[in-house]
């Protein structure tokens, strides 16, 4: 069963610096592009930023263009995102999935909350 756990997240001033991880189980991880996606309150979800299934290609949202950065482990079966100069609305739960160049999976994680604020 697929199984996607994020972690990461907390509370930041706006400029501040986080690192999100996804653990990934239950499918096979290494042909599977993944992305992180973000919903903020009142708002539909949305992919922020996705990486092919050997990490040569990534994609990201204009608004966070050299702020953002993803990567993966395929032999953890982890990637992350690492989110520098963080703005307030960077404001989400921030969930991981399969994205892009693969289809997102029917399971969702519990996500994890990011909160930029001073």
């Amino acid at each position: 069963q697929v199984q996607l756990v994020e972690s990461g997240g907390g509370l930041v001033q706006p400029g501040g610096s986080l690192r999100l991880s996804c653990a990934a189980s239950g499918f096979t991880f290494s042909s599977s592009a993944m992305g992180w996606y973000r919903q903020a309150p009142g708002k539909e979800r949305e992919l922020v930023a996705a990486i092919t299934s050997a990490g040569g290609g990534t994609y990201y949202k204009d608004s966070v263009k050299g702020r953002f950065t993803i990567s993966r482990d395929n032999a953890k079966k982890t990637f992350y995102l690492q989110m520098n100069s963080l703005k307030p609305e960077d404001t989400a739960v921030y969930y991981c999935n399969a994205g892009w160049l693969s289809s997102p999976f029917g399971s969702w994680g519990q996500g994890t909350q990011v909160t930029v604020s001073s």
